[in-house]
């Protein structure tokens, strides 16, 4: 018992114990499953938004297209709005947006205030823009699928760094990837997107925790 003297667990607590946890830390990370890359660097959406208040750099995104025909994806919104804005829109930079063209500005006015009728619309971000615009936006993803009518049921997440994030090993999707999750589906929505946003936040808060551990040495 003498080798647990004072003065050597006093040395073990100051030193050697902040290595052990940083090195568990950095394996930890290194280790973590990370929500993969689907297409990298997009076209940041503040290219398209006139009123340049709106990034997806820096934020987590969930994006959504509603297209010509407001009433006809209400429901997918309403659902999105659900099972996923709810439980995130707490998380710091997280955002959802919706885009749609310039000529749909009265119908979308209605579809936000049936949302925000039971929902703080803090996160919920609506940007109007062009056909061209909206057409070229969504062709940066390069995702399988083409917009119909500038409209897609599918949400689509994007990183802090502006790329699609999705799967590459989705047994139900074509190739295994993954570009979007459809709105349509609550289990989609609860059982793959929920679980995906998450990663995608651990993913970012242990980087963060690596980046703090980095510093404390």
């Amino acid at each position: 018992m003498k080798f647990f003297t004072k003065k050597r667990v006093v040395l073990f607590l100051l030193f050697i114990f902040p290595l052990l946890f940083y090195l568990v830390l950095s394996s930890g990370i290194n280790n973590f499953a990370k929500l993969p890359i689907v297409t990298k660097n997009i076209a940041d959406i503040s290219l398209i938004d006139s009123t340049q208040s709106v990034q997806f750099k820096g934020n987590i995104s969930v994006v959504c297209f509603l297209g010509e025909d407001i009433e006809s994806i209400k429901g997918a919104v309403f659902n999105l709005n659900q099972k996923i804005y709810k439980p995130f829109y707490g998380f710091k930079n997280f955002q959802v947006i919706a885009i749609y063209p310039k000529n749909k500005i009265k119908e979308v006015d209605a579809l936000q205030k049936e949302v925000g009728a039971f929902t703080n619309m803090l996160k919920w971000k609506f940007v109007a823009s062009s056909k061209e615009e909206i057409k070229a936006l969504y062709d940066s993803f390069n995702t399988n699928e083409p917009l119909n009518n500038l409209q897609t049921t599918k949400a689509f997440i994007i990183d802090k760094e502006v790329n699609l994030r999705g799967r590459t090993d989705d047994g139900d999707a074509e190739d295994g990837k993954l570009f979007g999750y459809n709105m349509r589906s609550v289990a989609i929505l609860k059982d793959k997107m929920k679980d995906d946003v998450k990663v995608l936040l651990a993913e970012y808060r242990l980087a963060l925790k690596k980046n703090d551990a980095d510093r404390e040495i």
